[in-house]
């Protein structure tokens, strides 16, 4: 019985730990770069695109295709960062607690 009850302290702490860092998530900012800096974008850790910075340099007819791939690139470089981020926060807060591998928090 007092495991079950240490186990629910613990799930009680995490769950408060949780709200702080999933406050703290949504203040992270990632940037990604593409193209030796041609192009940068600022990506939040859920994915959502923040900011894009295009060299001017890049405005020309006939890179309209790979300005649009470089703008991809540099997106999914930021989330990926990100993402990254995110799972070590995560890792933190649930550190010492038996929850199956692979489980994403928050639920």
């Amino acid at each position: 019985m007092t495991d079950i009850m240490g186990m629910m302290g613990k799930l009680q702490d995490m769950q408060a730990k949780m709200a702080d860092v999933q406050a703290e998530i949504a203040t992270i900012a990632a940037d990604g770069v593409a193209g030796g800096g041609l192009v940068n974008v600022t990506v939040g850790a859920k994915g959502e695109l923040r900011a894009l910075k295009i060299d001017p340099a890049l405005f020309k007819e006939e890179d309209v295709e790979i300005l649009q791939d470089l703008i991809t690139a540099a997106h999914a470089d930021a989330l990926s960062r990100a993402t990254a981020i995110m799972e070590e926060k995560m890792r933190e807060v649930t550190a010492g607690l038996p929850i199956p591998p692979g489980m994403k928090l928050p639920f």
